[in-house]
């Protein structure tokens, strides 16, 4: 059975959104480790330095298994966990959001402020392109160098309509092809390789790897 795992995202988005004259500056920006995220939130800050608030939240892990945020000062729950939730509810991880608040005279209470934050994170997710990350299954084909024209031609097609990435080609006593593919699609594989090869050649299959696909 293949595991699902989150989305993460192709690259950092910053939008600004203004209520009752205070800016809110949010940049959400995909990252590899807390280590990545914590260095993302300190550019923030010292990009805006003379900001009253960097409230921060973010995801890491392939699983989405950590997560962490901070309300940099606004009262207690009303920043950093509604932008925890977001990030939660767009089913994302290995992602920070970073909101910056330039306070503009007018108090929104708590439930303003967290709409504020909440929204102005939504908002640049609106924006964002979506990585979706799947695990794929390492398929080798070895046929003889003969036919590796033909094989190849066809592994590239099938791999093509298949959602599958084709792999390096090693060149030895036989040609070695590399696929990588979905799990569900091992059996395709399989029948499909029978058919053009008039049965002559079998897949083997090896480890399995998490890849991140654009939408």
């Amino acid at each position: 059975m293949t595991r699902s795992y989150p989305d993460t995202l192709a690259a950092p988005i910053v939008r600004e959104l203004v209520v009752k004259k205070s800016r809110f500056i949010a940049r959400v920006a995909p990252v590899h480790s807390v280590d990545d995220a914590d260095a993302v939130i300190a550019a923030v800050r010292r990009q805006y330095w003379d900001a009253r608030h960097n409230c921060t939240a973010m995801i890491t892990g392939f699983l989405g298994d950590q997560a962490r945020s901070s309300d940099d000062g606004e009262p207690s729950g009303t920043a950093g966990m509604p932008m925890l939730e977001v990030l939660r509810r767009r089913g994302l991880t290995d992602v920070v959001a970073v909101v910056t608040r330039y306070f503009g005279g007018v108090k929104l209470g708590a439930g303003g402020l967290i709409r504020a934050y909440s929204t102005a994170v939504s908002e640049a997710l609106d924006e964002a392109v979506l990585l979706h990350r799947q695990e794929l299954l390492e398929a080798r084909i070895d046929v003889p160098h003969g036919d590796a024209g033909r094989i190849d031609n066809a592994l590239r097609d099938w791999a093509a309509t298949h959602s599958g990435t084709f792999g390096e080609v090693a060149y030895g006593a036989a040609a070695s092809f590399t696929l990588w593919i979905r799990p569900s699609d091992q059996a395709v594989l399989i029948d499909d390789v029978a058919a053009f090869s008039s049965g002559a050649v079998s897949p083997t299959f090896g480890i399995t790897r998490v890849v991140d696909v654009a939408e």
